[in-house]
């Protein structure tokens, strides 16, 4: 498995070991002993996959508190456009993203810690997208930032968007609460 670093610290994007044949191709999708060594955590208590069709921008969330999650996500099927935006005041990256293609073909996965806003938009007809959450959810911890925040300027490469009502109501950046401070 290979393990890139991003421009921000803290986010990673991995490659897993792919073996591929005329049958298709098999990866171990987490193997808690190889992901240790390389920084996650060592458990993951929820799971979750969403199925999108093409347009659709889930995010930008996020919880706060005993409830903050970690995320490792990858796509099952089709392409997304994920993205982690950087909400720890203090942060000399605060307010930056990084965007990453992840799809069935490519295999990879992103790592984003505690302290991140996330999202996704589907690239392809369809996507499965699933991530493992280091935390359960929690509807009281959870918070969110305006996906379509100029101040963010992501370019989530879908036009017309479709969003649910939610994510359309949450804040700027700029009214978000200090619910992360940074520290190294």
């Amino acid at each position: 498995m290979q393990v890139s670093r991003t421009q921000i610290e803290g986010l990673l994007l991995i490659q897993p070991d792919v073996y591929r044949d005329q049958r298709g191709y098999f990866f171990e999708q987490y193997r808690r002993d190889r992901y240790e060594q390389i920084g996650l955590p060592a458990e993951f208590v929820q799971d979750n996959c969403s199925c999108s069709r093409q347009g659709t921008v889930r995010g930008l969330h996020y919880q706060i508190g005993a409830s903050a999650q970690g995320k490792l996500t990858t796509v099952l099927y089709g392409r997304v456009l994920d993205v982690a935006v950087d909400v720890r005041f203090g942060s000399p990256t605060f307010g930056e993203h990084v965007a990453v293609e992840l799809s069935n073909e490519n295999c990879l996965q992103f790592w984003i810690p505690p302290g991140f806003a996330h999202g996704f938009s589907v690239l392809s007809e369809v996507a499965v997208f699933s991530y493992k959450c280091t935390s359960l959810y929690s509807k009281e911890d959870e918070r969110s930032v305006l996906f379509s925040d100029p101040d963010l300027g992501i370019d989530w490469k879908v036009t017309n968007p479709i969003v649910s009502a939610k994510d359309l109501a949450a804040p700027r950046l700029r009214s978000i609460e200090r619910d992360y401070v940074y520290s190294r």
